[in-house]
């Protein structure tokens, strides 16, 4: 069990402890911010969803330009400053009153927060080994669990005092744990920026020799195709509660249990399954079989419905979370391989910011389609649900394997280029 939970020694080991750290300052965040910004703020709900909004869609148009900065002043130096930032924004929020502070707040802890990580990324692109880039980035989603459970727990109780002064302590323990984590990032090697390199031209599988990511074609749609499996982020946290009170007889209740076990299995056990990722052709693979296992659940869930024994339903909720965790596990580690296999040499910060806007896009826009699709329309938004986590895994094959004959198109050596080729054609045959 603690093979999935402690990294090796080194840079692996600090950016785990940093995920672990900054992670539960944000779990008790999450547990927190909504009561705190409508009962002690005192903002309604609508002006606070209105704000988080904002926030997070100036994270969306920043995160890119953000990532391009880490990658020619330095990562580790943007994590770090980002992270501070964050931690400024946190404690901004205890001194908010009315609705435009409470924005201004949100787009500065939004964008530093996104901005960070995707500089947390380029410095963990920077740091490890290629060929150990998605086992590492195993060990930081781990961490990340870890830290977001324990996080979690410290904020359920301070939902128990429910007082200002409790909110006010969860609101600086997030604040603490960003400065402890960049403090954290600090103390790890130093990775050279990356020098500013003139465009080159087009190339035929629709990249870009030395273009933005806006101009990487695979990797655009790549990215845009994993947003739509990014939709099983909110489907436990947004649509599962309320499919539980509204469509099934079991209790509300057993959300815990889902949660909890979604949470432990991916600390304990992220590793060991992205073991088996070790190149492009098994991160197409493992899209894909996570993608069965994602529908898998969604028919599960879509059962529950059906009749009226509450441990029918609850068995059938519980064997739908458990195949939606090793499809989410499986489904993370083809994205991680794919997201970094695909990025160009130098440019992992903008290439990783630009690949994360998946995972905002999700929170922003996954409550409002999965509430429609699942909650007005039923079992058949279920399976049209899982229907299009397969459909979409299909699509990335291909994506795949053209972002990987782009990839070693753009190698600047004659010879290297014609061995990438060959990498790519044995790709196309072993995927």
């Amino acid at each position: 069990m603690l093979k999935g939970l402690i990294p090796p020694p080194g840079p692996p080991r600090g950016l785990a402890l940093a995920q672990l750290v900054c992670r539960l300052g944000d779990g008790a965040y999450n547990i927190c911010a909504a009561l705190f910004f409508t009962r002690i703020v005192g903002l309604s709900p609508l002006e606070m969803s209105l704000g988080l909004t904002i926030g997070w869609s100036a994270a969306l148009v920043l995160s890119v330009p953000l990532g391009h900065l880490a990658d020619r002043a330095g990562p580790r130096g943007t994590a770090v400053a980002l992270f501070a930032c964050a931690a400024v924004s946190i404690l901004s929020f205890t001194f908010v009153s009315s609705f435009v502070p409470f924005v201004i707040a949100s787009c500065a802890y939004a964008v530093s927060q996104r901005g960070g990580f995707a500089a947390e990324q380029a410095l963990l692109a920077g740091l490890v080994p290629k060929d150990q880039v998605t086992k590492v980035r195993a060990y930081v989603q781990s961490s990340f669990n870890a830290g977001m459970t324990i996080g979690a727990g410290l904020g359920g109780l301070v939902l128990l005092f429910d007082t200002r002064e409790a909110y006010y302590a969860a609101f600086a323990l997030n604040s603490l744990a960003f400065l402890v984590s960049a403090w954290i990032l600090r103390r790890l090697p130093a990775v050279a920026p990356q020098p500013v390199a003139p465009a080159g031209p087009a190339v035929a599988s629709g990249g870009r020799r030395d273009g933005s990511v806006f101009r990487d074609a695979p990797y655009v749609v790549l990215s845009a195709l994993n947003t739509f499996l990014l939709l099983y982020v909110p489907l436990i946290a947004v649509a599962l509660p309320l499919w539980i009170s509204e469509h099934t007889s079991a209790p509300v209740s057993l959300l815990s249990v889902m949660l909890m076990l979604n949470t432990l299995v991916v600390a304990l056990f992220q590793v060991r399954v992205s073991e088996g990722v070790k190149d492009l052709a098994g991160a197409a693979r493992y899209l894909i079989l996570g993608s069965f296992l994602l529908a898998a659940a969604c028919v599960a869930f879509a059962f529950s419905a059906a009749g009226d024994s509450a441990w029918t339903a609850g068995v059938l909720l519980v064997v739908g979370a458990g195949l939606m965790v090793v499809g989410e596990m499986m489904q993370a580690a083809g994205e991680w391989e794919a997201s970094f296999g695909l990025a160009p040499q130098g440019k992992t910060g903008q290439y990783q910011a630009f690949f994360g806007n998946g995972i905002t896009i999700s929170e922003m826009l996954g409550p409002l389609v999965l509430t429609g699709l699942i909650v007005y329309w039923g079992p058949p938004g279920w399976i049209l649900l899982g229907a299009t986590f397969i459909a979409v895994s299909f699509a990335m094959k291909p994506v795949i394997q053209w972002g990987a004959r782009a990839r070693d198109e753009k190698a600047p050596d004659p010879a290297t280029a014609r061995g990438g080729q060959g990498r790519a054609e044995a790709m196309d045959e072993a995927v």
